[in-house]
């Protein structure tokens, strides 16, 4: 494949289009398997391994960042992941384009994050047809445990995501958002900061 081919492809890719797996197939030396399986297989107290690993696997990574294995990641490289991320077991990146993971964020186990889907006409999946849309999820979200998270979705600042959600579309900042689709229930408030919060001995309220 041509130099040419390979720029036309990446463009029908950028603009959401469906292309397959065999005009894709030149991207495979972006694909960080072998280091995921590293990762996967590394004992817990060899934390300064998994750094190294996680490094060499994602597109970017921040400070004070904990992945629990196993994860799982088609390529690991089109992953970019901030500051204070804390990400439970069994998180999948289907990331046949990027996925942006802002700073403070928290993925409860069993989440998918998935970039691609695929055409409804059978005909339009003949080598593996599909199409990819890149996820953005901004600062302070939490995502409950089983939510699916959609190609093209953004999630808004501080926001939360139910478990066992199926996110489609855009999820505005600072609300809490549940269902399968996922729909906004609340904003978040500053009522939020009183709930939960053990009374001090000798106080009223």
């Amino acid at each position: 494949m041509s130099r040419t081919d390979e720029h036309e492809i990446l463009a029908r890719i950028a603009a959401g289009l469906v292309y397959t797996e065999s005009e894709a197939a030149f991207q495979a030396p972006l694909r960080r398997t072998e280091e995921i399986f590293a990762y996967n297989h590394t004992p817990p107290g060899e934390t300064r391994r998994r750094r190294e690993l996680l490094v060499a696997i994602l597109g970017s990574v921040g400070e004070r960042t904990v992945l629990l294995p196993p994860f799982h990641a088609g390529f690991g490289s089109n992953v970019h992941i901030g500051d204070d991320f804390f990400g439970n077991v069994n998180l999948t990146f289907v990331d046949d384009v990027e996925i942006r993971i802002g700073d403070g964020v928290m993925i409860a186990p069993g989440v998918t994050l998935t970039t691609t889907g695929h055409p409804v006409h059978p005909a339009r999946r003949a080598d593996f047809g599909r199409f990819s849309e890149p996820i953005v999820i901004e600062d302070k979200v939490w995502i409950g445990s089983n939510a699916v998270v959609l190609p093209g979705v953004r999630i808004g600042y501080g926001s939360v995501i139910g478990a066992g959600s199926v996110v489609s579309r855009d999820i505005p900042p600072m609300s809490v958002a549940v269902g399968a689709p996922c729909r906004v229930v609340r904003a978040i408030t500053d009522e939020d900061l009183t709930t939960r919060v053990a009374n001090v001995p000798g106080q009223h309220t």
